[in-house]
């Protein structure tokens, strides 16, 4: 499997370059980007595809605005990264994140683009973030909602995970923007640490990790 390391982020004002030539086909519900525009994060001026609960695409929304005023159920992927052992590969939010900031979770996530496939969201986000590219493979989807008491945002996804496997030698090279840390957990530590304390892990991650566990990805 291809593996390349290393850390590549396209500037807000060529994200959005890209972001506003999709408006007029999802024409019908486009939430105004203003506010996303006039912050300072590198992912402030990002769109994201709302969908109904079968992911059938119904319209685009700023990033910030879709996860505003109890969220709108939107496009999303998490990648989950092994090793040759089967160990995982988590990654710590860093602190300054929008939402759930400071929290373990699965090795990165993101939002598709309008006109992004779900696999080529994954791949760009587990680049952008972690350093790291890989083909990756889409194992399930699931749904699911949380509200962030420390920022008052909530997700409300319809989350596309895929996993991929990261040569042995290989590490990452975070983006520190975005990760504050990160770590090879066996399956078996991790289900320990879990059990124990969920407090510590984004919401989505222990619901997805059941998943994973429940299918036997983990098994190859």
């Amino acid at each position: 499997m291809e593996s390349h390391l290393g850390r590549r982020r396209g500037n807000s004002a060529e994200r959005l370059k890209a972001s506003v030539l999709f408006p007029h086909f999802y024409g019908r519900d486009v939430l105004t980007m203003q506010e996303e525009v006039a912050g300072d994060s590198g992912d402030a001026g990002e769109w994201v595809v709302l969908v109904d609960a079968e992911d059938r695409e119904i319209g685009v929304a700023g990033k910030w605005a879709a996860h505003a005023n109890g969220g709108r159920l939107h496009r999303a992927v998490s990648v989950f990264v092994r090793d040759a052992a089967g160990r995982l590969l988590l990654q710590r939010r860093a602190r300054e994140k929008y939402h759930f900031g400071g929290l373990w979770t699965n090795t990165c996530c993101g939002h598709p683009r309008p006109g992004e496939s779900s696999r080529a969201a994954a791949e760009r986000r587990l680049w952008e973030e972690m350093g790291v590219r890989l083909e990756l493979r889409e194992i399930f989807t699931f749904t699911y909602a949380a509200a962030d008491p420390v920022s008052g945002l909530t997700e409300r996804e319809f989350d596309h995970v895929f996993l991929g496997e990261l040569p042995f030698g290989h590490a990452p090279t975070p983006d520190a923007r975005e990760v504050e840390g990160w770590r090879w957990v066996t399956l078996d530590a991790l289900r320990t640490e879990i059990a124990a304390e969920t407090s510590g892990f984004t919401p989505w991650f222990p619901l997805a990790l059941e998943r994973f566990l429940g299918e036997s990805y983990h098994m190859g």
